[in-house]
């Protein structure tokens, strides 16, 4: 399914999303410890996070029709997942309640605003293919996109690819945390968004700049991906396909927290494909829904609102931000 079809009514411009869902304990300091040390943080928040839920509200908030597959546990932490996506006008009918606990994230941000993150999946590993064949079935004729990540079961995330790729949707990855994959998925992937560190761990390849992620992007398109857009952080992003290969300068932000950067930036992106966006329109949204994500404490809290980065990026155009 090509998603700048103009033919395709508005209505089937949904995502789907199939990927964890936890509940993020995160701490603020001005330095990270030491191993063994003990020191005295800043702030603490409790809510809603992991990869698919981030995305899938950054993907509701851009406007777009949104439908979560995932699992959360029977605990207290629950609520937060559940209610955090619905507020987001996210479609949470295939969210499953199961026996355990609810996945949890356990981040720390110093006052640069980089983190370190130790996510322990719990409800997300009952995640199953009858769940993610449900959801396609009832989801597939109404949706243009499929987004997904690597936090839940690898085996799963590569079923819900080839099942959607079948149905003709297209497939945006997002590898992270970053794990090998099968040599015959990579044809199956329209679009694979990796940052350095995970180009760097997929590929072999050390990337460090623009011109290796040009390299590491070839790598990907080599095995059958359309695109390959390998994001930079501070130093924008580059898109590599049988085309070529062309430098997304970045969007100038002071950052405050990085957490769900990359999150809210795949939620946008494919959002704004599902829409019927040029690839190259969708990746300016996404790059400002992106930019101004790590202005924010928190991971979907920071997630902004589409009339937020379309402010973002009219003041851009003008050459104001």
């Amino acid at each position: 399914m090509d998603p700048q079809d103009p033919d395709l009514a508005q209505d089937d411009a949904g995502v789907l999303v199939v990927g964890s869902a936890t509940v993020d304990v995160t701490t603020f300091s001005s330095r990270l410890p030491r191993p063994g040390e003990t020191f005295l943080g800043d702030a603490f928040t409790l809510v809603l996070g992991g990869k698919g839920a981030n995305q899938a509200v950054a993907a509701g908030r851009a406007g777009a029709p949104i439908r979560f597959v995932g699992c959360v546990g029977d605990d207290l932490f629950a609520p937060i997942v559940r209610e955090g996506l619905a507020d987001a006008g996210v479609d949470i009918t295939r969210l499953r309640a199961v026996e355990g606990q609810t996945g949890v994230a356990h981040i720390r941000v110093d006052a640069s605003g980089e983190n370190d993150i130790v996510m322990v999946p719990l409800a997300n590993a009952a995640l199953s293919t009858e769940q993610i064949d449900d959801a396609l079935e009832e989801f597939a004729p109404s949706s243009r996109v499929l987004l997904t990540q690597l936090e839940i079961p690898v085996e799963l995330t590569m079923h819900a690819i080839r099942g959607a790729h079948a149905r003709g949707l297209s497939v945006v990855l997002d590898p992270a945390p970053a794990q090998e994959l099968e040599e015959s998925l990579w044809p199956l992937v329209d679009v694979v968004t990796p940052n350095e560190t995970e180009a760097s761990l997929l590929t072999g390849i050390e990337v460090d700049s623009p011109g290796t992620a040009v390299r590491a992007g070839e790598w990907f398109v080599e095995r059958g991906v359309t695109h390959a857009l390998i994001t930079l952080a501070g130093a924008g992003s580059v898109l590599v396909g049988e085309d070529g290969a062309r430098t997304i300068p970045a969007h100038r932000v002071t950052p405050v927290d990085t957490t769900a950067a990359g999150d809210a930036f795949a939620g946008y992106l494919a959002a704004s494909l599902a829409a019927g966006a040029e690839l190259s329109a969708a990746i300016e949204r996404a790059g400002a829904a992106g930019a101004l994500a790590v202005t924010r404490r928190g991971a979907s809290p920071s997630i902004p609102r589409a009339a937020e980065v379309d402010e973002h990026l009219a003041g851009r155009t003008d050459g104001t931000v």
